[in-house]
């Protein structure tokens, strides 16, 4: 297990952080404002996020030197008012999602930044999810006040991960133009009353069958297909168009904000002048 980690700041207002066991110190940047440390003890990956700054970086701590390994960092042109972390439990295993931040801006609004590792196998990933922290306690309050200590409770992400099934919405359906077309067969309807060898020809195998009550034709379905499996692809559709709906709504309302403040900008610049 690796040691906790301490940020703080120097004389030269630099950034820095380092490890209680391996001392360890590291420049980050030269700003003065406070960070928000995020750390995630499944993988050892510190986030650092500054208050005031647009920049997300993160890094891995290992046991053995140098300790402190420099991933990557995310940039974005808005500097953050503050910033949450999503537990693990609340994560997307299917897309692969170590880490969701909750960005929230200098007007008031809250972005949400997930962070996602490129993997192309659509299986669950044991390395990125190793048992995690549950919400159950692992000691009692009264416990707690007598002393006593125990390590926290784990579960497996696995629960969470669902699998894509034959017919499913991430399923290879097969394409039903390329199925051969059936020929329809001709049928002779019988001779009319009063008249000669008259023969009509039919084109239609179900025109035959006198039509339903009203008018109303229904369609036939074929014995092979699997209704549920179409129910459950409607069903998930409607999920996602859900989804869209309620983006769109949100970068509507953020345009409307901005559009506002553009125009407030702009009255103030036309009054002072």
């Amino acid at each position: 297990m690796t040691a906790p980690q301490t940020f703080g700041f120097l004389m030269l207002v630099q950034s820095m952080f380092q490890n209680m066991k391996n001392i360890v110190i590291q420049e980050i940047d030269s700003s003065n404002g406070v960070i928000f440390p995020f750390h995630d003890p499944d993988t050892n990956i510190v986030f650092l996020c500054g208050k005031g700054d647009s920049i997300i970086r993160y890094f891995e701590i290992t046991d053995e030197a140098p300790y402190v390994h420099y991933l990557n960092s995310y940039q974005s042109s808005d500097p953050q008012r503050g910033m949450g972390f999503m537990p693990k439990r609340g994560l997307n295993v299917n897309n692969c999602e170590i880490a969701r931040f909750y960005k929230l801006h200098t007007k008031g609004l809250c972005e949400v930044i997930p962070m996602t590792v490129p993997r192309k196998s659509e299986l669950f990933q044991d390395d990125l999810y190793p048992d995690t922290a549950s919400d159950e306690p692992a000691l009692s309050a009264e416990d707690w006040f007598e002393g006593k200590n125990a390590p926290p409770l784990k579960i497996s992400l696995r629960e969470f991960y669902e699998p894509t099934t034959a017919g499913g919405v991430g399923a290879a359906k097969p394409n039903r133009l390329a199925k051969p077309i059936k020929k329809l067969h001709k049928t002779t309807a019988p001779a009319a009353a009063g008249g000669g060898d008259r023969s009509t020809t039919n084109s239609h195998p179900t025109s035959a069958a006198a039509p339903a009550a009203g008018g109303a034709a229904t369609a036939a379905v074929p014995a092979s297909a699997d209704l549920q499996a179409v129910l459950d692809d409607i069903r998930k559709l409607k999920i996602i168009v859900k989804g869209h709906e309620r983006r769109i709504k949100s970068l509507e309302e953020k345009v409307e904000l901005i559009e506002g403040d553009d125009e407030q900008e702009d009255a103030e610049k036309s009054s002072s002048s």
